[in-house]
């Protein structure tokens, strides 16, 4: 399998746009009384179910490689969306989301430190521009920001979804999408059970398993299992810092889809946050230099 920059960069914003939508789902989830580590645990099974039925002819095939490759995606995948979570308890959402969005900065150095690839200028730019935007998206200014637990632990998070975005855009993809892909829903099951198991147990029987069960469905086999293997596959054909802006818009389309849905009203930071957001992604996909010097032969 081979695919363009362009392909792989539209596949991750397909990603974005159902993990936006997935806000929705989850909404509904916690509403009916469900936590995170439940939540995890039966998305993950049903993603690592599909992923096998699927691709079970790759995935019978699976090496130690594959299973430490997977295993250690795995592991940090579950701890960024964990922490991030128990984070969201202690702060508010908007604080929340912004500083979520802070591991769009944080994948470049992480890849010029471990791999000593420098990102392209216009990166930088593209960061800032981003980062402007979700301070509109998420009206920081307007609402106030201080600093307490909650904030630090989203803080930690965005360095695992840094860790993670570089590791499934570096490393793994010496494994084969689909075994990662399968593994990737054995973790998130696994520890989503053991981690529920622990320390959720005692919040059973106050679900609403009626109301809460199908969205839950809805998230394991839309954005667990169609999600997730698109950002598998398109991360190994574009480069770590472009698909972290692409993946952050997450937030802005989170935003829209709750103004279709009724959930919050259109703002006029939502607009100024999401134009500026999308000029990011279009300094990080147009090619200036081809644009402007078409016959210069880099």
């Amino acid at each position: 399998m081979q695919l363009s920059k362009t392909k792989a960069n539209f596949m991750l914003l397909v990603a974005a746009i159902i993990w936006g939508s997935g806000y929705l789902f989850s909404k509904q989830a916690t509403n009916a009384g469900m936590h995170a580590g439940t939540i995890n645990a039966i998305r993950g099974l049903i993603y690592a179910a599909l992923a096998y039925l699927f691709f079970h002819k790759a995935i019978n095939k699976m090496t130690k490689v594959d299973l430490r490759i997977g295993l250690t995606a795995g592991l940090i995948n579950f701890l960024g969306y964990q922490i991030q979570t128990i984070g969201l308890m202690y702060t508010t959402p908007a604080n929340n989301a912004f500083l979520t969005a802070i591991y769009v900065v944080i994948i470049p150095f992480i890849v010029w430190i471990f791999f000593h690839k420098r990102p392209e200028p216009k990166s930088y730019l593209a960061i800032l521009i981003c980062m402007v935007g979700m301070i509109f998206l998420t009206n920081i200014i307007g609402q106030g920001f201080s600093i307490h637990i909650g904030d630090l632990l989203t803080i930690l998070s965005a360095l695992f979804y840094a860790l993670q975005i570089v590791y499934f855009g570096m490393t793994a993809t010496d494994s084969n999408p689909w075994i990662l892909s399968f593994m990737l829903g054995v973790t998130q099951g696994g520890f989503g059970l053991i981690w529920s198991l622990l320390f959720e147990h005692g919040t059973y029987a106050i679900v609403d398993w009626k109301a809460g069960i199908w969205p839950v469905v809805i998230l394991g086999i839309i954005s667990s299992f169609g999600a997730q293997t698109l950002q598998v596959v398109g991360q190994r054909f574009t480069d770590p810092t472009p698909a972290g802006i692409i993946l952050m818009t997450e937030s802005m389309f989170g935003s829209i889809f709750s103004v279709v849905f009724g959930f919050e009203p259109f703002t006029e930071n939502l607009f100024i946050g999401g134009v500026l957001i999308i000029i990011a992604l279009l300094i990080m996909q147009l090619n200036f230099r081809k644009m402007w010097f078409p016959h210069h032969k880099v």
